[in-house]
């Protein structure tokens, strides 16, 4: 049973290091499990791990993780860093990847796994990228094969 009842959140400031991605997904698996959101963590850590991972490849210096359930059956995820540049999903220009592509595909998971999702720019500079995910709601796995 969960100790504290929605909403709760967590910030996590993840370096600018490859092992950032890793860190982002094992500390959300056991947040979701000590809220009894796990039932979320498959499609939370690959929309996690997409956005910590663009994170490091386009952006200098550290990002940062936020998890925020602002109800019961509702996990928001949110990732910053130093890029100013918001990626084509979020603004709603995104052409699926070709066939023989070989990377491009992440934010079309975001796309197809995430209920909603947005971004802003930060006024200090830099970005937010935001997902969210819903007990119950599934992943468009089917649309990617």
């Amino acid at each position: 049973m969960a100790t504290v009842s929605p909403p709760w959140a967590y910030t996590l400031q993840l370096p600018h290091d490859p092992r950032a991605p890793g860190i982002a997904r094992s500390t959300l698996r056991a947040v979701l499990r000590a809220h009894c959101m796990a039932e979320l963590t498959e499609t939370a850590e690959l929309l996690a791990s997409e956005l910590v991972t663009n994170a490091h490849r386009y952006a200098q210096g550290p990002c940062g993780l936020r998890l925020r359930a602002p109800e019961p059956h509702r996990l928001r995820l949110g990732v910053w860093d130093a890029n100013p540049e918001i990626p084509p999903p979020f603004k709603g220009a995104l052409s699926p990847p070709v066939a023989e592509a070989e990377c491009g595909r992440g934010l079309h998971l975001v796309e197809l796994c995430a209920d909603s999702w947005g971004a802003c720019p930060l006024p200090q500079g830099g970005k937010l990228l935001w997902v969210e995910c819903v007990r119950g709601a599934d992943c468009q796995w089917g649309d990617l094969l």
